[in-house]
């Protein structure tokens, strides 16, 4: 189905790259963006899953299997896309994980920060580092980067995690200051309480907590994939125009009205943003 919010295609003939595109909130900006007239090329690790999302999308839509994480093949995603279409309008730097629960960061393994590392921060550096100078060569395009609410407030679960997240979001600001005489623009998202591949609140929450949804969220309810791929487009189409070295909050309202407190009933875990009484 057609999404309805907007009457015309925002990316007409227009050319977007979406690492993790294959599943959770990247398949959902995939399906968006071919449905607002792009060419979406899926850059994922998952080779099933950018098949799949690229065969349910169409002709639209391609795959291509990459770690992003890598710089050998983060260079050859960018000859296939620039030697295939001659340009990329749009790059989005989706792919993101908090890999597991650290415990307290003076228990943590410095091995577990260079992981954190270049799945949450190098790996946007190595594709707008790929991708930037295309971009400006013809003196535009867009590029949205994924953080995380994490990046905007105290994370006590992983501080490590939230710095990355913290450096995207700075990333964002200060590159696009640098760039924006070149035609392009440089714009952050920061999620919060949306289902996804990393974080399926579906599974993870009780009956009862499913029902606290109303007192959890502003809004009242569990974000989905395609909330976020609405506030993507928005930043990759020329609505956004004047705007750049922005990140949204893109959380239903949690970072307006609180974030992380103690919990007394989860003998698991010192700390909750769950919907359950603390």
């Amino acid at each position: 189905m057609k999404d309805p919010t907007y009457g015309h295609p925002l990316l007409a003939d227009r050319v977007a790259v979406v690492t993790g595109g294959g599943g959770g909130i990247g398949a959902a900006t995939s399906r968006l963006f071919a449905e607002h007239g792009a060419r979406v090329i899926i850059a994922d690790i998952d080779a099933d899953l950018a098949g799949q999302t690229a065969e349910a999308i169409g002709h639209a839509a391609v795959a291509v299997v990459t770690d992003v994480r890598d710089a050998a093949q983060v260079r050859a995603l960018a000859h296939t896309v620039l030697d295939g279409y001659g340009r990329v309008d749009v790059l989005v730097n989706n792919v993101g994980h908090w890999l597991r629960h650290p415990g307290d960061f003076a228990d943590t393994d410095p091995e577990l920060w260079d992981e954190l590392y270049r799945v949450n921060l190098h790996h946007v550096l190595l594709a707008t580092h790929a991708f930037l100078p295309a971009m400006i060569d013809r003196h535009a395009g867009a590029i949205v980067n994924v953080s995380s609410v994490e990046g905007l407030r105290g994370y006590p679960e992983d501080p490590v995690y939230a710095a990355f997240k913290a450096a995207v979001i700075h990333f964002t600001r200060s590159l696009a200051v640098q760039v924006g005489h070149h035609g392009v623009r440089v714009n952050a998202i920061a999620p919060d309480v949306t289902e996804s591949l990393q974080v399926p609140y579906s599974q993870w929450l009780s009956d009862d907590e499913q029902t606290q949804w109303p007192q959890w969220v502003p809004v009242g309810r569990m974000g989905v994939p395609l909330d976020q791929a609405r506030a993507i487009l928005f930043l990759a189409c020329d609505l956004s125009a004047f705007v750049t070295g922005h990140t949204i909050a893109t959380d239903g309202g949690t970072g307006a009205a609180g974030g992380w407190f103690r919990s007394s009933r989860r003998p698991d875990r010192e700390w909750t943003n769950r919907p359950i009484a603390p």
